[in-house]
This record gives structure tokens, C-alpha cells and sequence, in this order.
């Protein structure tokens, strides 16, 4: 599911309102742990170049905790060849006519373009680029949605005790997704009203201060100086100027990002949580059958003009693989990567099994690492993934998982995809790496207050705050959230695949999580209400590092 995997900032910023209202050298040296919390803390605010690059900063050379991107193209990389790797992205689609994607996208060579044939003989007409599981299905429901309206007119009003053993297990499901949907309802709908209460009086104060300093865009400073000589006035300039202060930015700004918090629960209470919305109709399949497998379209990019719904796959491909050095946008992780656009992730819950044949193509058309940077806690079908994982893992194909963003345990919560459940820490497949977001800062706010995180189920952390990618039509945008981090991994596995093609998954997944950097630090999750030691976040305890990770898989490939 796109939106719980990634973070719109716009709710991220106006919560605030909420609360006011080859070889390398032999002389390479890894980047030391034993003493990487001797460095002193990054005191002043970053730079807007620094910002839009900040996960490829070196955190001994700039006190920045990204992967030491930059470091390892200068000093390891240089101008060494290495083999091209086919990174899938299985998410909403991707914007394959970006300037800074095109031409780092994966060509299907044994395909005739739009002949109407399937010459390759691989099940799919015209994959030239990849494939649409989705069709034209762009809406979707939440999986407990789904399921609550599904199983309703069976369950609803039984008591548990005129339910028959057989029948047990899917009442069980039916209570837990329809108090989940009750539940995350009745959230988003109070969302969406007190934001538009918000509105209301920050318009009216916004309206009221506008008219006495005869001007809409005023500074803080001006605001400051303003005579406020009634209570009203002086509510009014206290609004606005905590506003101002904790958002740094003009009210007209923050009026904006109130319509579009407003808009965002407003769309979701019309396709996540409505009980008459039938997204899947337009795909003509049932996507309760794993053999009912003849179905999609070519159209990696989506069926919308605008491409707005290919947005976060887009994102999370510029942050793999966007064209480096080309002078162009931004620079992707890795180089010598085709991206391969599988469209499988809608404006709602995944179904399980265009996931499951979406790796599946990946894995029979050439992909040696696979990005899923998505998820959700209910799961009808779940064995169509776990069969796909498997598959996956027989053919050494590295998957690279989002963690997610409600800032939970997975030791105690159960996500899908993933390798293993709470109750039983054993990996099913030893090919799935699952990566948690790192902030910027470093310190006691390293880990983002969204990310998931777990000692057992989550392996590693990577920059996933305000990231800076690729968006459709050639523009390009901040994102965050576990869904960032996990693409920049998958660029670091890709490196690695790259320059190492001997390592298998399993050595790669491997090499990414012992030469990770760790810290004693003491760090602040679940959006700051918990404090844990950083090194019980994840089974590496560590924080991806490129530099060192070519450091070891040299080591390794001998």
C-alpha cells in the first residue's frame, strides 16, 4: 500500500499545527565504528544542496548520516566497469519518459514493440518494459476493507459462539478487519474535520491581521511588530505566529498544506474505507485466484494523463538508478541499472497475488534485485507472496523490503510481505533484506519518528527522511518514509551485484548488514513517544554504508 509506506510531508509539517493548535585499492580503510559516536553532532541546519542529497553523505566527513555514496564512487568505484543489473520496482508504475529515468530503463530486447504478440513466449504481449498487473485500476480499498465487506453478509451480527470450527478462522479475520476498519475510519474522518476546523480559524485570523497590515504575505518580523490591541487581534497574531515560527513559513503556504491534509483524508474516506467501491472491476480478473494469471497491459506508466498515480514508484526508481552525472536532476545510487517497471501497487492495498506474479516476472525476466516498497497488515491470501519469496530466493534474486511507517515493533506486529511472523523469528527465505528510514540528524533523532522498526524483523536502516527523487513529467519532489529507504538499499545491492556478480543474494544481503555503521546511541521511535537503544532497532543494528559495503563484498568474493 503507497500511502502508510511513505509519508506525504504536507501531513508530516502540519501535525505541528495540531499540536499548537572491480578491486578496490588495498590501502581502503572501512569507515571506523568503534568510535563513530565520538563525532561531533551536525549543529547547523543543512543546506538546501545538502538536504536534496543528504543519504549520499558520509557521516565522518560531513556529520551527515547517509551511505557514503559519494565517498565510494571517488575513492572505490572511480571508473571501474561493472556488469548491468536488472532492478525490478514493483510498485504503482513508473514514469519510464522521465528525463532523468529514460535511459536507464529495462528493454525487454526479445520483444517486438506492439505487435500484439508474445514473442518472447514469456505469458505477457508487448513487455517491453516491464508489466501492469493493475490494467486501468488506478482506486483501490484497504485489504481490511476488503475483507470486512466481503465476509459482512456471512458474519455480521453471529456471536463467535454459532460459529462453526470449520468457518473459525475466517470469522476471526472478519472481526479483526472490520474493528481495524471502524477504527482507522473513524481516525481519518475526525482528521479530516479537525483540519478543516483548523482552516476555518487560521482563515479568519489569516483574513483579520491580512486587512490591518494591508498585505497577505507578511514575515515574521512584520507580524512581530504588528499592535495587536484587542484580544481578538492578539489570538489571532499568537495563531499566526506559532505558525510562522515552528513551520517557518508564510501562512498562505501553510493555508495550502491544510487543503491538501484536507483533501488526502477526503480521498481516502472515498476509496481506501468505502464499502461501495469496487476498484478491481476494470481488471476483469479474480484476484482471489493465482491461476487466473492472464490479465494487465503493457502501460508501465499508468492509464492517467497526468501520471500522478505513478508518482511513488517513479520516486522510488530515480532514488535506485536516475541517471548519474548526466547533469540532469539528481544521481541515482547505483549505475550500470536497468530499472524493470512492474505496476502492481494501486491508491489502496496490493492484492497479494499481483505481488506474488509480480516477483515472479521479475525473477523469469532477468531481475537480480527486486524493490518492494510497500506493505499492509492484512493478508487473505498470503501464501501466494511466500510461494513467490521462495521462488525468488531458488533463482538468487534479492528482495529489498520497506519496512513501514506506523512506528510499530514487528517483533509484536505482524506486516506483509516479510520472511518470518513475531511468533516465529526463523527467516522462511534467506533473500529478503527489510530496511527501516533514517532522519538526517544524528543524534537522538537518527531514526524517523514513522519507521518501524524490530530486533528481529527489520535488518537494517537507510536515509528514508525528505528525500529528494524523481516524479512523473520531468519534475521532482521530497518523499519520505520506509518506502525511500528501502529503493537506496536496493541501489547499494544493486552496486554490489554490480561490481561482485559472484555473490549470491543471500552473501549480498550479508555483506549489506555486517558492514553497516552502528551506534550506542540512544534514539527516539514511534514519533517520539519511546526512547530504545539503536543497536535493538534491527538484527544488524547498523545504518547502510555503501563504502564499507564494497570494502567487504571485496573480501568476500575471494
Amino acid at each position: 500500500m503507497k500511502i502508510p509506506f511513505y509519508k506525504p510531508l504536507f501531513i508530516a509539517s502540519i501535525a505541528f499545527i495540531f499540536a499548537a493548535c572491480g578491486t578496490t585499492n588495498p590501502v581502503l580503510i572501512s569507515t571506523p565504528v568503534e568510535n563513530i559516536d565520538e563525532i561531533p553532532l551536525k549543529v547547523t541546519p543543512l543546506t538546501d544542496i545538502q538536504l536534496k542529497n543528504w543519504g549520499q553523505y558520509d557521516l565522518v566527513t560531513d556529520t551527515i548520516p547517509g551511505m557514503s555514496i559519494n565517498k565510494a564512487y571517488s575513492e572505490i568505484i572511480k571508473n571501474k566497469n561493472g556488469k548491468s543489473v536488472i532492478v525490478a520496482v514493483i510498485d504503482s508504475g513508473v514514469d519510464i519518459a522521465h528525463e532523468d529515468l529514460k535511459s536507464v530503463v529495462w528493454v525487454n530486447r526479445d520483444e517486438v514493440a506492439n505487435n500484439g504478440k508474445d514473442d518472447d513466449n514469456n505469458g505477457y504481449i508487448d513487455d517491453i518494459n516491464g508489466w501492469n498487473f493493475l490494467g486501468d485500476a488506478v482506486e483501490e480499498n484497504l485489504e481490511y476493507t476488503r475483507i470486512y465487506k466481503r465476509l459482512k453478509s456471512k458474519y455480521d451480527g453471529k456471536p463467535a459462539n454459532a460459529i462453526s470450527s470449520g468457518n473459525r478462522a475466517e470469522y476471526d479475520l472478519y472481526v479483526n478487519a472490520k474493528a481495524e476498519y471502524e477504527k482507522e475510519y473513524n481516525e481519518n474522518l475526525q482528521n479530516k474535520t479537525q483540519y478543516e476546523q483548523i482552516k476555518q480559524q487560521l482563515t479568519i485570523a489569516h483574513k483579520a491581521v491580512s486587512a490591518k497590515l494591508g498585505k497577505e504575505d507578511y514575515t515574521k518580523k512584520e507580524l512581530a511588530a504588528m499592535e495587536a490591541t484587542t484580544p481578538e487581534m492578539q489570538q489571532y497574531k499568537a495563531m499566526l505566529s506559532q505558525i510562522q515560527n515552528n513551520l517557518d513559513e508564510n501562512i498562505p503556504t501553510a493555508l495550502k498544506e491544510l487543503d491538501e491534509a484536507i483533501e488526502y483524508f477526503a480521498n481516502r474516506i472515498d476509496t481506501h474505507f468505502n464499502l461501495n467501491l469496487d476498484g478491481r472491476a476494470i481488471v476483469g480478473d479474480n484476484p482471489y485466484d493465482i491461476t487466473d494469471n492472464k490479465y494487465g497491459n503493457n502501460k508501465v506508466s499508468g492509464p492517467t494523463k497526468d501520471k500522478e498515480d505513478v508518482k511513488h514508484g517513479t520516486h522510488v526508481a530515480g532514488i535506485i538508478a536516475a541517471k548519474r552525472d548526466n547533469n540532469i536532476g539528481i544521481n541515482g545510487v547505483a549505475n550500470n541499472v536497468k530499472i524493470m517497471a512492474i505496476r502492481a501497487v494501486p491508491d489502496g492495498d496490493e492484492y497479494d497475488k499481483d505481488i506474488a506474479l509480480g516477483i515472479r516476472y521479475a525473477v523469469d525476466n532477468g531481475a537480480k534485485v527486486i524493490n518492494t516498497s510497500f506493505g499492509k497488515y492484512f493478508s487473505p491470501n498470503p501464501e501466494f507472496v511466500t510461494d513467490a519469496l521462495k521462488y525468488a530466493a531458488s533463482k538468487d534474486v534479492l528482495i529489498v523490503n520497506a519496512a513501514g511507517n506506523e512506528g510499530l515493533d514487528l517483533d509484536t506486529k505482524m506486516v506483509y510481505p516479510n520472511d518470518q511472523t513475531p511468533q516465529n523469528s526463523t527467516e522462511i527465505v534467506d533473500n529478503v533484506l527489510t530496511v527501516g528510514a533514517l532522519n538526517y540528524e544524528y543524534g537522538s533523532g537518527l531514526v524517523a519518528g514513522f519507521s518501524n522498526f524490530g530486533k528481529s524483523n527489520v535488518d537494517v536502516f537507510a536515509p528514508g527522511t525528505k528525500i529528494w527523487s524523481t516524479t512523473p513529467n520531468n519534475t521532482y519532489e521530497y518523499l519520505q518514509g520506509t518506502s525511500m529507504a528501502a529503493p537506496a538499499v536496493a541501489g547499494v545491492a544493486a552496486i554490489i551485484r554490480s561490481y561482485y556478480p559472484k555473490l549470491s543474494a543471500a552473501q549480498v544481503k550479508s555483506v549489506i548488514m555486517n558492514s553497516g555503521i552502528p551506534t550506542k546511541a540512544s534514539v527516539t521511535v514511534s514519533e517520539n513517544t519511546q526512547t530504545k537503544k539503536f543497536a535493538d532497532l534491527s538484527v544488524s543494528g547498523k545504518m547502510v554504508n555503501l563504502y564499507n559495503a564494497l570494502i567487504l563484498a571485496e573480501k568476500e568474493s575471494k
